[in-house]
């Protein structure tokens, strides 16, 4: 297995690019539940340029219905990241000054995570990107939420 450095600028220029709209080859969650992982995934796809086609525990979307809950499940993203040891992008979890442009910040309360932002600046405020409560540039510190954690995508592996 190779590795590759995850690219944080394209992961940064889709989520630029897609904040305020939907990219119509995926599926938009908003009125089932929330689409802010699923365009987290779709940012984090955009830098790391492979998706991880194991079934259950990998991380992909084809289309709505053929998809990993990795793809669009805020715990799920999380246990996928940090858990992978095989084909995708994988994280560890950061302190907030160790946070870069193209990592995910995770937001949550009374020990549930329920948001998934992709860091677009760190200025040194750190800016988001986000869907559900669609967001360019919005202050972190904007949010209310009891806790945060930072996934820090240290790389991609592929075939």
């Amino acid at each position: 297995m190779r590795e590759k450095p995850y690219d944080r600028g394209a992961a940064v220029a889709y989520a630029r690019r897609w904040a305020l709209s939907r990219n119509p080859a995926y599926y938009d969650f908003e009125n089932i539940g929330g689409d802010c992982t699923n365009f987290a995934s779709q940012s984090l796809y955009a830098g790391a340029g492979v998706m991880n086609y194991t079934p259950i525990m990998g991380w992909y979307y084809r289309s709505s219905r053929d998809r990993t809950a990795s793809w669009s499940g805020v715990e799920y993203l999380y246990n996928f990241l940090v858990n992978n040891r095989s084909v995708g992008p994988y994280a560890r979890v950061v302190s907030q000054r160790e946070a870069e442009p193209g990592d995910i910040v995770q937001l949550g309360r009374g020990g549930d995570f329920y948001h998934s932002p992709v860091i677009t600046a760190v200025t040194p405020i750190i800016l988001v990107a986000a869907h559900t409560f669609d967001a360019l540039d919005r202050p972190l510190s904007s949010y209310v939420y009891e806790t945060a954690r930072f996934l820090h995508v240290e790389g991609v592996r592929m075939w």
